[in-house]
């Protein structure tokens, strides 16, 4: 199916994601928070003179927390690019359009 045909086929207009899409933003971005405490709480309880680590789970909160900065910034850019009314584009249009980039 072409992007004009999934275009076709939904009902609702991209300019009514806007709220879902700022609602998501604002979710993520408490759960980015949690993630940057978490974090916090995790190096503050190491003591290395007890043989206390937690650097597996200091880990996968850092690589959790930067999911969620990617999902933020694709959710932000996507209201960025609709409210300009930039439809999404495929790779090869911007190209045949004159846009190098």
């Amino acid at each position: 199916m072409t992007h004009a045909e999934e275009s076709k086929s939904v009902e609702t207009r991209l300019s009514d994601d806007i709220p879902t899409l700022e609602a998501e933003v604002a979710k993520l971005t408490a759960e980015r928070d949690e993630a940057m405490l978490r974090i916090r709480q995790l190096r503050d309880d190491e003591d290395p003179k007890a043989g206390v680590y937690y650097h597996n789970e200091i880990f996968q909160t850092q690589q959790d927390k930067l999911r969620l900065d990617v999902e933020i910034k694709f959710r932000t850019n996507k209201i960025n690019r609709i409210n300009l009314g930039i439809a999404e584009m495929d790779s090869n249009s911007g190209v045949k359009n004159g846009f190098l980039f």
